[in-house]
């Protein structure tokens, strides 16, 4: 996408910020205000199913480079933070199986 007028002129050199007038969406990179959403097929986000707490501390995620680790701050079956939640992570295949059996069985 090419840089928009509402950007401004681009930095003159590396300390300068990257799109001036848009702070916290600098972050959407090149195409800053003209960024469009991806859609990619997925399950459905839902909020209508309890996921049950000691289920939340057997789930586990692999990065990218292969490290697997479970959800940090779980107390008493309840997430006290969604820190660990923050990042690209992918469930493991156990863990997504033991996910979609709750969510498949309370249908919408």
């Amino acid at each position: 996408m090419d840089r928009r007028d509402c950007r401004g002129a681009a930095p003159a050199t590396w300390e300068g910020p990257a799109y001036p007038g848009h702070g916290d969406w600098s972050m959407l990179g090149a195409g800053g205000c003209g960024a469009m959403a991806v859609h990619v097929d997925a399950t459905p986000v839902r909020f209508d199913v309890a996921i049950p707490g000691e289920l939340l501390a057997r789930l586990t995620w692999r990065n990218r480079r292969g490290q697997t680790r479970g959800l940090k701050y779980v107390v008493e079956g309840r997430p006290e933070s969604s820190v660990s939640l923050q990042g690209f992570y992918r469930l493991t295949p156990e863990a997504a199986c033991e996910l979609a059996e709750v969510v498949g069985s309370s249908a919408p």
